[in-house]
């Protein structure tokens, strides 16, 4: 009787075994098919839960965006096994990546001390501090670096540490030890491009940030980079190339085209640095008074008239031509301002400047107004 129990029980267990495995098969079929959902239900209604379905649930909910359950599966492993060091990794960077960084600080901290020769966990336990705005970070980075001196990551936050601090010398130190393991590490990359810059050395800088420029990194505060080194090193015609890639992002960048109306006047192309300071000069007065305006109804509807009348008068100080800021003006001096006359003046001098060519409404409310205000002066007297 008891072997016919046992020889039951281990086909059960056999049954269940097989049962996880097809459901584990097909969850992975559905979710290759992009039928994440059904996938995870699936796995959900499989039982009982062992650890691989655990697992299998917090990998397909953490690449779903459900962040919080893929935690609780992870933590349910965690709990039968805690000597699981990868689940725990996993466990940890989604903690990190979540936002619940007492609890990932925590668990990087047990590994640290549990591994101490394992420079992954120092540098994770460096993020985390990183993220709590713990000035402590960057002793992790340097321990994950002493106990792998190739750690990219680590590298990097080491010589962005050094380059912040006025140390180029000691960035440029650690970004060549990157590069060496690396070539392309693109973070690095840039770190000791600007350390040779910070630190004057435009010629050594300018193979790192054509390196990143091959690498497709030719973004704006790249090529800026690069074109001024170039600049510096008088190579002018490279400048001009890499300046008017620049003109190709942001057109409007004075900067830009004031450094190219400089390398045209040294290239001896008058006509074409006259056209590029001109377009900084006008760039640069380029009125605002919109913008103006725009605030200063922000501090209308807010009932801050006297704000709102200063900023209407910015507003026709950048452009006295502007005929909304001119009635606004008037509108917030008739809530703010106890001198009736004054508000009066105001309104007249919107309706002597736009009464025959402004918009019908904003005419209206001027003289609606200009009536009644009379009308109060007439009856104070």
């Amino acid at each position: 009787m008891q072997i016919r129990l046992t020889i039951l029980l281990i086909l059960g267990c056999s049954l269940s075994f097989y049962s996880q495995e097809e459901d584990i098969k097909t969850a992975d079929s559905l979710y290759s098919f992009g039928k994440q959902n059904e996938a995870i239900e699936l796995l959900q209604k499989t039982e009982p839960k062992t650890e691989r379905i655990h697992l299998k649930l917090a990998k397909f909910q953490q690449e779903n965006g459900q962040n919080e359950e893929a935690l609780r599966h992870y933590q349910s492993v965690l709990n039968q096994n805690p000597e699981r060091v990868l689940t725990a990794i996993d466990y940890g960077e989604l903690l990190l990546k979540t936002g619940n960084l007492d609890l990932a600080d925590s668990l990087f901290s047990d590994l640290s001390e549990k591994y101490p020769e394992n420079a992954g966990f120092h540098y994770r336990l460096g993020l985390v501090k990183e993220k709590k705005k713990d000035t402590t970070a960057i002793k992790y980075f340097f321990k994950t670096i002493s106990k792998d001196f190739t750690h990219q990551g680590a590298l990097y936050k080491a010589a962005k540490h050094h380059l912040k601090n006025g140390k180029p010398y000691n960035a440029i130190s650690w970004c060549n030890s990157g590069l060496e393991v690396r070539p392309n590490n693109v973070s690095l990359l840039s770190i000791l491009g600007q350390a040779y810059s910070a630190s004057l050395q435009f010629e050594k800088a300018i193979p790192p940030y054509e390196k990143l420029l091959k690498l497709g990194e030719s973004s704006e505060f790249i090529l800026e980079k690069l074109a001024k080194a170039y600049r510096v090193t008088s190579q002018l015609e490279k400048a001009i190339k890499t300046y008017k890639m620049l003109l190709d992002i942001n057109d409007m960048n004075i900067a830009v085209h004031s450094n190219l109306g400089a390398l045209y006047l040294k290239t001896n192309e008058v006509e074409k640095a006259q056209q590029h300071f001109t377009m900084a000069l006008l760039i640069k007065k380029q009125p605002v008074d919109r913008e103006y305006l725009n605030i200063g109804l922000t501090f209308k509807r807010q009932e801050d008239f006297k704000s709102a009348f200063n900023n209407f008068n910015a507003a026709l100080e950048e452009n006295p031509e502007n005929e909304r800021a001119l009635l606004e003006r008037a509108i917030a001096a008739d809530a703010y301002f106890e001198d009736q006359e004054a508000v009066l003046n105001l309104y007249e001098a919107y309706i002597e400047k736009y009464g025959k060519s402004g918009r019908n409404d904003m005419i209206s409310v001027a003289k609606y107004r200009i009536s009644e205000l009379k009308s109060e002066i007439h009856q104070a007297k």
